[in-house]
C-alpha cells in the first residue's frame, strides 16, 4: 500500500512542474504587460529583468506555503489518507482548469483556482467522513474547514479589486494632473522627484516587505521595525539622487529605470506571492509524506496534525521551482495570447476590441456618463478646462504602415501601474495573505487606463464588457474550481489508484490537446481569400486593392449561395449552418473594413479625396451583398431546422437553375476583377437584365403554382423570400460593377 503514496507523490512533483508550466503561462500577464506596453525598454530586457526578478522571488516564497497546508482546512482533522486524495484532486483541477483559460486567451486567478479547489476537495471529503460518522452532521463541516483563515483569505481577494482598481486610477489621474500628456519637459525638471519616490515605494515595499515572509527576515528585522522612517529617508535621498544623475549622465528619461525595476520587483512579489499555487499543495505533500514514513502507522489512522507546525523551507525545490518558472516565460506561447488581452483593454489608442459589448457594460457606460455629468456640473468650468488641458493627447503622425510602433500606452502609466501593483502585492506577501497578482495587476491596469481617459465614448462599452468578461471569469474559476475539486476528490475516494490513472490519464490527454490547438491556432496562416484593409494613399492604389477584395467577395458568395440551395435541395441542417456561419465571418470582415474608414481617410493623399468616395460606396455596396446573403442563409436554415416540408422538385429545379446562371455570372466577374480587366464590365451590366428577367420568369411560375397545386405556406413564402433576396443580391452585385466601370472608364 505504501507503493501507491510514492507514487502519488511522483504524481503530484511532475503536475508541480505542469502547473509551474500553466500557471506562469497564464500570470505572465501580470508582470510583462506594462513594460511591453509602453515599449520604453526592449522585449529581450523585458525578459532578462522578470526572469531575474522570478528566480530571486522564489526563494522569497516559503513564508506562503502555509496557505497550501493549513490555510484552508485543519489539517488535524483528516488521515494521511484523505490529505493525500485532496492534494491529488486540487493539483489535477488546477492544471486543468489553468490550461482551459490559458487555451482561451484570459488570465484568471491562479490564487482564486488554488484557494477553491483546496477548498471544494476539502468540503467534499470532511461531508464523506460526516457521513460515516455516526455522531456528526453537516453543522459539524465547520471543525474541518479553517473558516476563519479561508473568509480572510476569499475577502481578501474580493476587496483586492476594489482596492487595486481605485489607488491605481487615484495615483494615475494625480499623476497625469501633475505631468500630463505632453511630461518630457517636466520629467526633465521634476523626474529626479518622481524617480525617487517610485525606486523608494519599490524597493522598500517590496525588497524588504516582501522578506517578512521569508525565513531570512529576522536577520532584517531590526532595520525595518525600529530603523523605518530613517530607512525611507534614506532611500528616498540615494534614489533621487541617483535619478537625477541618471538623466544628467546618459541624456534619458528616468522613467526608462523605474519600469525596469519595477517589473523587476513585479516579477519578484509575483513568485513570492504566488509559487505557492503551483508548488504548494506538492510540497505539503512531501512533507506529509515523510512524517507518515517516520511514524509507521497507518495511512488510514495517522492524523496530520504535523502540518499545523511551521515546517523548514525546502531551497532547493524552489530554485528548481524558480528555474522552470523562467524557462516557462522564455519558450511558452500561451504567455503572449494572455498578455495580448490586459494590453488590449487597456491601450489608450483606438484598434480592433476583442470583446462585444453586452446590457451591464452598456449600462455602467451610460450610468458613468450621467454620474460623470451630474459631478461635472459642480465644479467650475475654469478647472475643468485646466484638468482637461492636463489630459489632452499628443497627435503622433505615423505612416500607415509603422502603427505597430506606437505603445499601447506612455511611460508614465506603465510606471503607475508597476509601483502601485508590486506595492499593493508586496503588502499581501508580508501579511501572508494569498493574494491574487491577477486580480491587483489587471484592475490596477484597469483603473490606470480609466483615469488616463482612454476608455472614451468610442471605446468605453468594449473596455467595460471585457474588463466583465475576465472577472466574470475569475467568479467562474471560484466556481468551477470548488465543484470540479470536490467531484475529483469523490471519484478518487471511490476508485483509489484506478480512478488517479484515469484522471492522470486524462488531464494528460486534454493538455496535449489543448497544446496542439493552440499551436495550430497561433501558426494559422491568414486565408487566402480573405478581405484586406486597404493602405493605399492613391486613387490608382485604392482601385487595385478593392478589386482584390471585390474578387475574394465573389468568390465567396458564389460558393456560400451555391452551397445554401445544395442545402435546401438535400434538406442538411447541418451544412446550411455551415453557410451561415461563412456568411457571418463574409460580414464582419466587410464591416473591418467599414469600422477602418476613418483611418483609411485620414491616411490618404491630398489629392485623394476622390478615392475614399469611390472606397466607402464599394464598401457599402459589399454590405449589401452580405446582407442579401445572410437573409437567404437565415431563412434556408430556419425552414429547414424547423422540420417543414421540403421545396418541391420543381421550385429546387428553378433555384438551381437560378444558381447555375449566377454562378456563370459570379465567375465571370471575379475573372474580370482577379485580371484586372476592367473594360470587360460593360459586358456584365448588359447581363443584368437577363438576370431579373430569369428571377421574374420564376415568380411568375410560383404564382401560378401557388394558385393551382402549392398546399405548404412555409415553402411559397421560403420560395418568394429567396427570389425576391437574389435579386436584390444581383441588383448590389450590379451597382458594384456600374461604380468600378465608371471610375475605370474616367482613368
Amino acid at each position: 500500500m505504501e507503493n501507491i503514496y510514492l507514487l502519488m507523490l511522483v504524481a503530484l512533483a511532475a503536475l508541480a512542474v505542469a502547473d509551474l508550466v500553466v500557471g506562469v503561462s497564464n500570470d505572465a500577464v501580470n508582470f510583462l504587460n506594462s513594460a511591453i506596453g509602453s515599449k520604453a525598454i526592449s522585449f529581450r530586457t523585458i525578459m532578462i529583468v522578470a526572469s531575474l526578478g522570478i528566480f530571486i522571488g522564489a526563494v522569497f516564497s516559503s513564508g506562503m506555503m502555509e496557505v497550501a497546508r493549513k490555510g484552508i482546512f485543519v489539517p488535524g482533522e483528516f488521515y494521511f489518507e484523505e490529505i493525500m486524495i485532496i492534494f491529488m484532486a486540487v493539483m489535477i483541477t488546477d492544471i486543468l482548469l489553468l490550461d482551459f483559460f490559458n487555451t482561451l486567451g484570459m488570465p484568471t486567478s491562479t490564487t482564486v483556482s488554488i484557494v477553491f479547489e483546496l477548498l471544494g476537495a476539502a468540503v467534499v471529503m470532511a461531508l464523506i467522513k460526516i457521513s460515516a460518522s455516526d455522531t456528526e452532521t453537516i453543522a459539524n463541516l465547520g471543525t474541518y474547514i479553517n473558516t476563519e483563515k479561508a473568509t480572510e483569505i476569499i475577502s481578501g481577494i474580493l476587496l483586492s479589486v476594489v482596492i487595486a482598481f481605485t489607488i491605481g486610477a487615484l495615483v494615475q489621474w494625480l499623476s497625469r494632473l501633475i505631468f500630463t500628456f505632453h511630461y518630457e519637459k517636466k520629467i526633465k525638471n521634476f523626474g529626479a522627484l518622481f524617480g525617487g519616490v517610485a525606486l523608494t515605494a519599490i524597493g522598500y515595499f517590496i525588497f524588504l516587505k516582501g522578506l517578512k515572509g521569508t525565513p531570512y527576515y529576522d536577520d532584517f528585522k531590526w532595520v525595518l521595525e525600529e530603523q523605518t522612517l530613517l530607512l525611507v529617508a534614506g532611500s528616498f535621498v540615494f534614489w533621487t539622487l541617483f535619478s537625477f544623475l541618471f538623466m544628467k549622465l546618459f541624456k534619458k528619461s528616468i522613467l526608462i529605470v523605474v519600469i525596469a525595476v519595477g517589473t523587476f520587483g513585479l516579477a519578484l512579489a509575483f513568485s513570492g506571492n504566488d509559487l505557492v499555487n503551483f508548488i504548494g499543495v506538492p510540497m505539503a505533500a512531501y512533507h506529509s509524506y515523510e512524517a507518515w514514513i517516520a511514524s509507521g502507522e497507518a495511512a488510514s489512522t495517522f492524523s496530520m496534525e504535523i502540518l499545523e507546525s511551521k515546517v523548514p523551507a525546502e531551497p532547493f525545490l524552489l530554485l528548481i521551482a524558480g528555474a522552470v518558472m523562467v524557462l516557462t516565460l522564455w519558450f511558452s506561447k500561451k504567455a503572449k495570447t494572455v498578455t495580448d488581452t490586459e494590453i488590449g483593454l487597456s491601450r489608450q489608442g483606438e484598434g480592433h476590441e476583442k470583446f462585444s459589448p453586452n446590457v451591464l457594460s452598456r449600462a455602467v457606460v451610460k450610468g458613468s456618463t450621467k454620474l460623470v455629468s451630474a459631478l461635472g456640473g459642480m465644479i467650475p468650468q475654469a478647472t475643468q478646462d485646466k484638468i482637461s488641458a492636463s489630459f489632452e493627447k499628443p497627435v503622433v503622425q505615423l505612416p500607415k504602415h509603422k502603427t505597430y510602433e506606437l505603445p499601447a500606452f506612455d511611460m508614465i502609466r506603465a510606471s503607475i501601474n508597476l509601483v502601485v501593483a508590486g506595492v499593493l502585492i508586496s503588502i499581501a506577501t508580508s501579511m501572508k495573505l494569498p493574494l491574487s497578482t491577477t486580480y491587483v495587476t489587471f484592475m490596477v491596469a484597469m483603473g490606470t487606463s480609466l483615469a488616463d481617459r482612454a476608455w472614451g465614448r468610442e471605446s468605453a462599452v468594449y473596455r467595460v464588457a471585457g474588463v466583465l468578461n475576465v472577472i466574470g471569469g475569475w467568479f467562474f474559476t471560484a466556481f468551477s474550481a470548488f465543484v470540479a475539486a470536490g467531484t475529483m476528490a469523490y471519484l478518487i475516494y471511490l476508485g483509489k489508484g484506478t480512478a488517479i490513472a484515469i484522471l492522470l490519464l486524462l488531464a494528460i490527454g486534454l493538455l496535449i490537446r489543448n497544446y496542439i490547438s493552440h499551436k495550430n491556432k497561433s501558426n494559422k496562416v491568414v486565408p487566402h481569400d480573405e478581405l484586406k484593409k486597404a493602405e493605399s494613399s492613391t486613387v490608382q492604389g485604392i482601385i487595385e486593392e478593392s478589386a482584390d477584395n471585390v474578387a475574394k467577395a465573389v468568390a465567396r458568395t458564389n460558393k456560400i449561395y451555391s452551397s445554401i440551395i445544395t442545402g435546401l435541395a438535400k434538406q442538411e441542417s447541418s451544412k446550411l449552418k455551415k453557410s451561415k456561419q461563412r456568411v457571418s465571418k463574409l460580414s464582419d470582415e466587410v464591416d473591418d473594413l467599414r469600422n477602418n474608414i476613418f483611418y483609411f481617410i485620414k491616411n490618404l493623399d491630398e489629392g485623394s479625396v476622390r478615392g475614399s468616395n469611390f472606397y466607402i460606396l464599394i464598401l457599402g455596396y459589399l454590405t449589401d451583398v452580405t446582407q442579401s446573403l445572410e437573409y437567404i442563409a437565415k431563412v434556408s436554415y430556419k425552414h429547414v431546422h424547423n422540420n417543414h416540408k421540403a421545396l418541391r422538385f420543381n421550385q429546387i429545379k428553378d433555384l438551381q437553375e437560378i444558381d447555375n446562371s449566377f454562378e456563370s455570372l459570379l465567375k465571370d466577374i471575379e475573372e474580370i476583377f482577379e485580371n484586372r480587366e476592367f473594360e470587360k464590365l460593360g459586358e456584365i451590366l448588359v447581363r443584368k437584365k437577363k438576370a431579373f428577367d430569369d428571377i421574374s420568369a420564376m415568380i411568375e411560375k410560383q404564382i401560378t403554382r401557388t394558385r393551382t397545386e402549392e398546399s405548404s405556406p412555409k415553402n411559397t413564402t421560403l420560395y418568394f423570400s429567396l427570389l425576391l433576396e437574389t435579386k436584390d443580391l444581383v441588383t448590389a452585385l450590379m451597382h458594384l460593377m456600374e461604380e468600378y466601370y465608371k471610375s475605370y472608364s474616367k482613368e
